[in-house]
């Protein structure tokens, strides 16, 4: 999961090493020094994603004088991922395990805070603070509230980085067809990609692009690639088939093969569905780029319905002394001021009230004019339900269905989805017997 996510979903070009505390010096070693216990005014914050917390002026600027200005009492000292020296089993073995720690929800919940006995059921601190987590974004609430059988709350969603549909204006103008509006299903974007796939000369116009991995893992069907039951994977099904089925059509349009989502800025791309954070990144990287954003497309089944909530959560450490003030500490970075001013840095938080949704995008000149509210058009897709106690957790390589054994193999749907089920199934045998 880290892997392609790492390459899909980066803002910052590399992590860097920060320490994040204002006494550490820039030049000290990127190695977590042995500990000794520290104050108890002072939280430790991890930030693994979003990756551009790399940078200590970003984390600064979207979290950090906030918690300050907030809890002028409270030291904070933040760190964030790095590799090598600023990884899990590196504060671990040094003693320094943080209080609170943000991290992708997806995936790395389970090989980084299960796997290393970090977790901590939050549900006691949230009934003492009377927290109304209600108010949060619903499926991504479901999302961590399924992450076990038994309904135990080990993170809050903190922000979503939630996808939406990228359209080229000039080439919609050049050949005539009438731009894409939200709301709009997968059927209807298929003929609108067959219309403005087109080879002029040298000039290969490319119709629509959408992330395969990115697709299947948060997909719009609320599918498993586990059995909830047992230890083993479930792919070879008519839900999966039909949600490959829906895609690879795009990509058998003559001259719409896949390349990469990120071709967009070159200017011959007239569709793409990626991460609303790119409007920044393709602005600063093709200024003269004439595009904007709709909703991304849904099935026609399972309307105004968009991915899983591809997101980050804040949990709180089973190992802090410090659970309440981390606990209030997380509680205000969900509350409406913070959202706001994340809301207006152009960050997606899982706070989605009105006052949150017209803050969007306001301190950001690039997205001034684009039709941001499609960001928040529809809901989206409730996650599959918890799996039983007990199984075991791999990486499914979801998107290894379309590259290589669609795109580079010519297999048929089901017979690329039962390959990598088999695959799957005997990787969580192999990861059962290592146990």
């Amino acid at each position: 999961m880290k892997k392609y996510l790492q390459s899909s979903l980066l803002i910052a070009t590399a992590i860097t090493v920060i320490a994040g505390c204002e006494s550490t010096p820039a030049a000290q070693s990127p190695a977590v020094e042995k500990s000794t216990k520290t104050p108890d005014n002072e939280l430790f914050i991890y930030t693994v994603y979003p990756a551009f917390y790399a940078k200590e002026e970003n984390y600064e600027k979207q979290i950090g004088q906030y918690l300050k200005k907030k809890f002028p009492d409270i030291s904070f000292k933040h760190v964030h991922w790095d590799n090598p020296g600023r990884q899990y089993k590196d504060l671990i073995a040094a003693g320094t395990i943080p209080d609170i720690i943000i991290e992708n929800s997806s995936g790395n919940f389970e090989k980084n805070i299960i796997k290393n006995d970090l977790q901590y059921d939050m549900t006691d601190l949230i009934k003492k603070y009377n927290f109304d987590t209600g108010k949060l974004n619903p499926a991504a609430m479901a999302k961590m509230k399924n992450t076990n059988p038994e309904g135990k709350i080990y993170g809050l969603p903190y922000q979503l980085s939630d996808f939406v549909l990228f359209y080229n204006k000039d080439i919609f103008d050049k050949f005539g067809v009438d731009y894409p509006k939200d709301g709009m299903t997968y059927d209807e974007v298929y003929e609108l990609a067959k219309k403005l796939t087109r080879v002029e000369g040298e000039n290969t116009y490319k119709g629509y692009q959408q992330h395969p991995g990115l697709y299947m893992t948060y997909n719009q069907l609320g599918l498993s690639p586990f059995s909830l039951t047992e230890d083993k994977a479930v792919l070879a099904t008519d839900g999966w088939k039909k949600e490959v089925d829906n895609l690879r059509r795009f990509y058998e349009i003559p001259a719409n093969q896949f390349t990469s989502v990120d071709d967009f800025p070159k200017g011959k791309m007239a569709m793409s569905v990626h991460v609303s954070e790119k409007i920044v990144q393709w602005y600063e990287q093709n200024k003269n780029l004439n595009f904007d954003i709709a909703a991304m497309p849904s099935f026609a089944d399972v309307p105004k319905t968009k991915a899983m909530p591809n997101m980050y959560a804040a949990f709180i450490t089973k190992q802090s002394t410090k659970k309440d003030q981390a606990f209030q500490v997380i509680q205000y970075m969900l509350s409406e001021e913070m959202q706001v001013n994340l809301a207006k840095e152009g960050i997606i938080g899982s706070l989605q009230t009105p006052a949150v949704q017209e803050a969007f995008g306001k301190n950001l000149p690039q997205m001034q004019g684009k039709h941001v509210q499609s960001i928040f058009y529809g809901q989206n897709a409730m996650p599959p339900a918890a799996r039983a106690a007990g199984l075991t957790y791999i990486d499914v390589p979801l998107h290894n269905v379309f590259s290589p054994l669609i795109f580079g193999e010519s297999k048929d749907s089901m017979t690329a989805l039962r390959m990598i089920e088999e695959q799957s199934t005997k990787g969580i045998q192999t990861e059962k017997a290592a146990k």
